[in-house]
């Protein structure tokens, strides 16, 4: 797997009017799922502009270190696993282990020169997935995003563990998924409809944690949701509930339910948003989802429920989300004036989490300058 031209070195930048930038560098972020990283197959990244190759070892752990050898910079991960735990460079046969030091020379004297290493990072594997800390301080497991209802749940109620790339800043994918309100517009009879644009929306803070809900009462259940309860009523109310973790993950709970029950009452799903930039201008963004209050019990009902989950929430995202959202990029980079968007009600929650998101860039900012 190569890295495309594009995400290096690119020449154009979004507009800082608009977003903030670049990156929080000491934070975890997805760089795969776990089943994606199979025995001997080394995987190529580009999370904030650096290349990674990403391997696992034959004691089952992951390594990542750095894709670009330190001999002729060539790419590591075209390269094979040898010895269980090294990465050979497919140019002239450098070998390294995982923690990005040289640890066979095959020429000459067959000394390793001290410069012959490139640079490793923490993984932790979590939740279905592989996090890499990008920053220069320790790495924290205990600040992994919360994502536990994606562990120990039967394998028919979850969707495929997908992944799609969006050739945007990852801000526009996480303002699109804190305005939930497109849903009635981009996603007509998918995810949402005419009975959902009026919503009471609400927003709250959790330590860093921003909330954003909305409930919609009295409407037709969406398309996506009506399959999950047989002989629904013809009128219900409709919730969403979404959790935006910094600096780029995002939880929704939402489904239908009874008017004027508890959501919890009801039935519909948890999904999973996990955002991480390849540079300012691509996202690498890994979704599923996890059903709660199932109603439907026959096998193959809910199997079929399981694909289609999976297909409409993928089309959702790469065939609606996805050219909005990079429509969008292009608009702001041409711009050959300052923009200054409208606020509107919806924009409550991209409006607050842009404010935390700021905040903790700008601590990472003064830490860099005067370090511990």
């Amino acid at each position: 797997m190569t890295h495309a031209p594009e995400l290096q070195n690119s020449s154009r930048r979004p507009r800082q009017d608009l977003i903030s930038g670049p990156y929080l560098r000491n934070a975890w972020y997805v760089a795969a799922w776990s089943e994606d990283i199979g025995d001997g197959a080394p995987v190529a990244r580009t999370i904030m502009d650096e290349p990674i190759v990403l391997y696992r070892k034959a004691d089952g752990g992951v390594a990542a270190i750095e894709d670009r050898c330190a001999h002729r910079f060539a790419p590591l991960s075209m390269g094979k696993i040898v010895g269980g735990d090294r990465i050979r460079c497919p140019y002239h046969g450098l070998e390294f282990d995982g923690s990005g030091a040289c640890v066979k020379n095959p020429h000459g004297t067959k000394s390793i020169p001290p410069r012959a290493r490139v640079k490793s990072y923490p993984v932790f594997e979590k939740h279905k997935a592989v996090w890499i800390w990008m920053g220069d301080r320790s790495a924290d497991a205990g600040k992994v995003p919360d994502f536990a209802v994606l562990d120990n749940v039967p394998e028919l109620y979850t969707t495929k563990r997908d992944s799609i790339v969006i050739k945007a800043n990852f801000q526009l994918v996480i303002d699109n998924l804190l305005d939930l309100s497109h849903t009635s517009y981009l996603h007509e009879g998918v995810l949402g409809n005419a009975d959902t644009v009026e919503s009471e929306i609400t927003v709250e803070e959790d330590g860093d944690d921003v909330i954003v809900g909305r409930h919609a009462t009295n409407s037709t259940p969406p398309g996506m949701f009506a399959p999950f309860w047989p002989n629904h009523p013809p009128r219900v109310d409709k919730f969403t509930k979404m959790r935006w973790m910094a600096p780029s993950t995002l939880r929704l709970f939402t489904g239908i339910c009874t008017i004027g029950a508890a959501p919890e009452s009801g039935t519909g799903y948890n999904a999973i948003h996990m955002l991480t930039p390849q540079c300012e201008r691509s996202t690498l963004y890994h979704f599923t989802a996890v059903r709660f209050g199932v109603m439907t019990t026959d096998e193959k009902v809910n199997r079929d429920l399981q694909e289609r989950i999976a297909k409409m929430r993928r089309f959702a995202f790469a065939e609606q989300d996805a050219p909005m959202i990079e429509a969008q990029q292009r608009m702001i980079e041409n711009a050959t004036t300052p923009l200054n968007p409208v606020i509107l009600a919806v924009d409550v929650g991209p409006v607050r989490y842009k404010r935390v998101l700021n905040k903790l860039l700008e601590a990472e900012r003064r830490r860099a300058i005067v370090p511990p």
